[in-house]
């Protein structure tokens, strides 16, 4: 997609279509009231029939409209003018860009960034706007032997600009859209991946590809360098599966050779059978996507080298196949950690934490100056807080709070739950330093402790990802997330989100 800045009139416009906004009970924007002048009251006529109302989620698409130099205008339905938030114009960008896209529009000029947002900037609504035209236009069909072709895809959209000065701001607002876009882009299509591909070396390869587009250090730690470090629960996973398994790490370092680095940990698990704790068969194939961890943080840092951020990045991806097998690590199996605590492994099934934290310990040889973690951890996790929400914890409170402004900024959400010292008592075991498993109850918080014993050196939290990294049913596929989250989050602390 190709995108642009513009300040002009809407009538004025030569663009295969114009986009402007309608409230309820048939408000005219001022873009649309600029247009029906133009029009001599064609659009008020059309309003007035009950054609258009402004109901949030309608559309209505004019052609040759007199005295418009557009081919088109797309009138989208915003709702009421006091409910229109950031949720409102999010949804009526989704809906003009499918629209558009479904109905032979090759360019457009969006009139709908300059509706004021409250308490959001230009800068945001374009960024946002720009991040979701991707968004709605992203397809994966790699794998399809015929692959359904649009008869003309929306190719350009230029965003309208009331006022001249703000140009340039909105200009650097599309970049940030865009690489943020490209990040998610690699989330969903690595974690739309059939297993069968993306295996822990595929990953491996796709951070090399990554490294070598934006000039990043790559180091790849294979099964006999984590032996010989001692990372006896990350390998424990890997024993039933004849995939090897990978520690990556990328380093991006845009910020002061003094400045410490942010670490992001994704847990990748390209495939998660359970291992001998084997899953019901339902909708197994979804764990597919239990590397969204992994997908995200290497997302986050194509959007971070994009951006050229000035900040020091460093991303840690664990990754293995769980898989059951002759080798396989069995429950009651007892393994030591790269930290020198030992495990024992109750079930298998709760392989992620086994992975992340060995991880974790590694962390500290970069002299970190935070550690997010990005995990789907826990199906508990699903069940508190649905596929809305991702559940953060955290044993720093501002860091915590860092990470809920970015995502509230972002659209992307995340909800604190307690770390309390009460839970470790659930982990404990008779015969190794903890259990991998706390029992039935608080299963998203006992994970967590469960990492919150390696992370005692530096600034931690934990993203549970289980419920928002993916959809299933009709829409199955990646979302991207926590990709916009991060990404906020990283913005801010360089100082460049406007």
């Amino acid at each position: 997609m190709e995108f642009s800045t513009k300040s002009g009139s809407p009538e004025k416009q030569r663009t295969g279509s114009v986009v402007v906004g309608i409230f309820e009970p048939r408000k005219m924007t001022l873009a649309a009231e600029l247009l029906d002048k133009a029009a001599a009251g064609y659009l008020s006529e059309i309003i007035k029939r009950g054609d258009m109302e402004g109901k949030a989620g309608t559309t209505l698409l004019l052609h040759h409209v007199p005295g418009v130099l557009a081919d088109r205008v797309l009138l989208v339905g915003l709702g009421k003018e006091r409910e229109f938030r950031e949720k409102e114009y999010q949804a009526a960008m989704r809906l003009a860009v499918r629209t558009l896209n479904e109905t032979g529009a090759f360019d457009a000029t969006f009139y709908l960034t300059e509706i004021a947002v409250k308490k959001r900037s230009l800068a945001w609504r374009v960024r946002q706007a720009t991040l979701l035209a991707e968004e709605v236009t992203y397809r994966f069909d790699q794998f399809k032997s015929r692959k359904e072709e649009l008869r003309r895809p929306l190719k350009k959209i230029t965003f309208s600009i009331e006022r001249r000065n703000e140009l340039p701001q909105a200009e650097e607002a599309i970049k940030q859209g865009c690489a943020i876009a490209e990040g998610m882009a690699l989330t969903r299509t690595l974690a739309n991946m059939p297993p069968n591909v993306c295996t822990p070396t595929y990953l491996a390869e796709e951070a090399k590809k990554l490294a070598a587009e934006f000039k990043l250090s790559c180091d790849i730690l294979e099964r006999a360098d984590m032996e010989k470090l001692g990372m006896h629960s990350l390998l424990a996973v890997a024993k039933g599966s004849h995939q090897p398994p990978k520690l990556i790490v990328l380093h991006y370092k845009g910020g002061k050779a003094s400045e410490k680095p942010v670490v992001l940990v994704g847990k990748g698990i390209t495939f998660d059978t359970g291992g001998i704790s084997l899953k019901p068969p339902a909708e197994m194939d979804e764990m597919k996507f239990d590397m969204s961890g992994a997908a995200s943080v290497l997302g986050t840092m194509k959007a971070v080298a994009g951006m050229r951020l000035p900040v020091n990045l460093t991303v840690v991806v664990p990754t293995a196949e769980n898989m059951p097998g002759g080798g396989a690590t069995r429950p009651g199996d007892i393994v030591t950690s790269l930290s020198g605590q030992t495990v024992e492994i109750l079930n298998t099934d709760a392989e992620g934490r086994l992975v992340l934290c060995d991880a974790l310990t590694y962390c500290e040889r970069f002299d970190p100056d935070i550690v997010v973690d990005v995990a789907t951890l826990t199906g508990a996790c699903v069940i508190a807080l649905g596929h809305v929400t991702t559940g953060l914890l955290a044993n720093n409170d501002g860091l915590a709070r860092e990470l809920i402004a970015a995502g509230e900024e972002a659209h992307d959400r995340a909800w604190q739950l307690p770390l309390w010292d009460d839970y470790q008592d659930l982990l404990k075991s008779n015969f190794a330093d903890m259990a991998n498993i706390g029992g039935r109850t608080a299963g998203t918080i006992t994970g967590a402790c469960f990492l919150s014993r390696f992370t005692k050196k530096f600034n931690w939290a934990h993203l549970d990802i289980a419920g928002t990294a993916y959809l299933s049913g009709k829409e199955k596929g990646s979302t991207g997330r926590p990709v916009p989250m991060l990404s906020y989050f990283l913005l801010k602390r360089a100082g460049k989100l406007n």
